[in-house]
Formats: C-alpha cells, structure tokens, sequence
C-alpha cells in the first residue's frame, strides 16, 4: 500500500512520531513451478509517540494477492485504516493499489502501480474524495546475500492523475530482505 512521503522534523525535536506494527499471515501460495499465485492476510497498526505523532492511532486490516505468468506478475492489496479517535477529521480511508511488473535481464523489474485512495465516509473534509496515483518504478533483484537471505531495492515516483490529491511527485525508496 502507498504511503504519504515522510516529513523529516527540525533537528532540535524528537524524530519519533508513529509505532508501526504489522501481522502478516500467508493464507494461500503456489510456487513458480505450479500455479505462481499468492494470498496474503495482513493486520497492520500504529501507535502515536513523540512529538510529530498523530494524535491517535491506527488499525488497518488488509488483503494482498498477487499472480505471476512467466516474466510477468501482479500483485494488489486492499485494506482499510480505522483509526483509534478522531475519525471526524481523517475518515477511514480505504485503499487500493495494483502493481504489474515485468522482469528483464534477469534481475531488473519495471513497474507501473496504481495507488487509489478513497474516503467513503466520517470525515468531513474528505467524505467522498478519491485520490489515485499513477507510479513507475524499477525494482533490482532478488540477489543473494547469505543462506537463505536476500536483498531487493526499488525506487519510483507517485504522480498524482487526480484534480484531489494529498500530495503530489512523492519519491519512493524500497529496500527488502527476504528470507
């Protein structure tokens, strides 16, 4: 899921402002041998600290899926953010994404995602709105760093393709290990 940038504070105060936590729970998969399919459950949560906290925090149950066809893939996730108070202010937004991914050279993936946001109610700036966001990217790997852990890094763009957004030419750094 697509996240705002991140605001770095004055030197002077606290960096610390949310707590992230996170459940995964593989439900189904398929290696690339069979089917190359996956389905993912995720709980995620946040907890206000510091000073550039939110003043509540969050819990955002989510989906995620993805299918891959040779040198081809898709992965998407949906989920809904339901903050601890407030929701007056910030909704419960939902949020939507697909990437599709297409592998060449071996290790390199271009992208292109589609972020959409949207607040189907509660909150009164925002009731109605939708955001969408249009993302290239380029992804390297995996490679293999020891046993079985890897290292994947991508870097991208998110260009707003809506008269209401939030933000807009945010850059995205993604920088993985799996094992």
């Amino acid at each position: 899921m697509a996240c705002p940038p991140i605001k770095f504070p004055p030197r002077d105060r606290p960096a610390a402002a949310i707590i992230p936590l996170l459940l995964k729970y593989r439900l189904l998969a398929s290696n690339e041998q069979h089917s190359n399919y996956i389905v993912t459950a995720f709980l995620g949560g946040s907890i206000p600290a510091g000073r550039f906290a939110t003043r509540y925090g969050s819990i955002t149950p989510a989906i995620a899926f993805g299918k891959g066809y040779r040198n081809f893939d898709f992965q998407s996730t949906l989920g809904w953010t339901i903050p601890t108070g407030g929701r007056q202010t910030t909704g419960t937004p939902v949020a939507y994404n697909t990437a599709f991914q297409y592998r060449v050279l071996g290790k390199l993936w271009p992208e292109l995602e589609v972020n959409v946001t949207l607040w189907p109610n509660e909150s009164a700036k925002l009731v109605g709105q939708k955001q969408v966001f249009m993302s290239p990217g380029l992804v390297a790997g995996c490679f293999h760093l020891w046993r079985r852990l890897g290292m994947s890094a991508g870097a991208g763009e998110q260009i707003a393709v809506t008269h209401f957004h939030q933000y807009n030419h945010a850059k995205v750094l993604s920088i993985r290990f799996p094992f």
